[in-house]
């Protein structure tokens, strides 16, 4: 028997919402989860790995549709289709990004739904084969990374980040997504103390890695201190074009700090 389909929901509306999983149970889908944001769809798309994200493009909160579909799609290659009560030339040219499978103009039927899912599904289906590595690693593995790991738009605000960072930062998810990075932790130059400079201006605009290896710390706003290294790189969509940028954190074994102060 082939799996039962796995659909995200993503819709402000909580009426839109109830409709919508009323009628995807009725056809025999299951709903893994519903949200209201598209900040926090993407986390949860990381860790529900759906078969299929349905995307309301006007949300609440920092972040719109469009903007977590692309994200969705190009970091994780989960296949998107939109729902929409408008659907403009720009509207349209923002979304192509997120290569949607579909629109679902609102108000829409039971038919509307359905044969669009399934159709989504089968095109995905035949199309992930020819995907690429996912740019910022396999989602399962940085789940599980015991390193800091998160992306960032290319203003250097938190868009997604791996369970290990929340713990190490000890702070809600409310406090981390969507906020700069430098708002949540620091990095600095030891022995100084001194902060390093924010090397996501230089990413974005060179377009180059930026790495720390030595005599650098982490700092959290509980004040705690880590011993890291730091690789922070651009991360390219399938267009080749910017889309945000990867910071690697990786805290250094004993042994890594005796050999760093055997150096110096």
């Amino acid at each position: 028997m082939a799996p039962i389909p796995r659909i995200l929901i993503v819709e402000d509306d909580e009426i839109i919402r109830s409709l919508i999983v009323a009628m995807l149970e009725r056809k025999g889908y299951s709903v893994v989860g519903q949200y209201d944001s598209g900040e926090e769809a993407i986390l949860r798309a990381a860790e529900l790995e759906p078969d299929l994200v349905l995307m309301d493009i006007t949300l609440k909160g920092k972040m719109d549709g469009v903007a977590a579909a692309q994200y969705i799609f190009q970091l994780f290659h989960l296949p998107i289709v939109f729902l929409t009560a408008h659907c403009d030339d720009t509207l349209l040219e923002r979304a192509k990004n997120a290569q949607p499978l579909g629109y679902i103009l609102k108000p829409f039927t039971d038919k509307d739904l359905s044969s669009n899912v399934s159709l989504a599904l089968y095109n995905h289906g035949m199309r992930k084969k020819y995907f690429d590595s996912y740019p910022i690693g396999d989602p399962k593995k940085l789940l599980t990374a015991m390193d800091l790991t998160f992306f960032l738009d290319t203003r250097g605000m938190i868009v997604f980040f791996n369970p290990y960072a929340g713990r190490l930062l000890e702070l809600p998810e409310d406090e981390i997504l969507m906020h700069h990075w430098r708002d949540v932790m620091m990095l600095i130059t030891e022995p100084t103390g001194e902060p390093i400079s924010d090397p996501v201006p230089e990413v974005v605009r060179q377009k180059l890695v930026v790495s720390h290896e030595f005599n650098i710390a982490l700092v959290t706003r509980t004040g705690k201190t880590r011993k890291v290294s730091a690789i922070i790189r651009p991360v390219k969509d399938d267009s080749h074009e910017l889309i945000g940028v990867f910071m690697y954190i990786k805290e250094k074994t004993l042994g890594q700090i005796k050999m760093e102060a055997v150096r110096k």
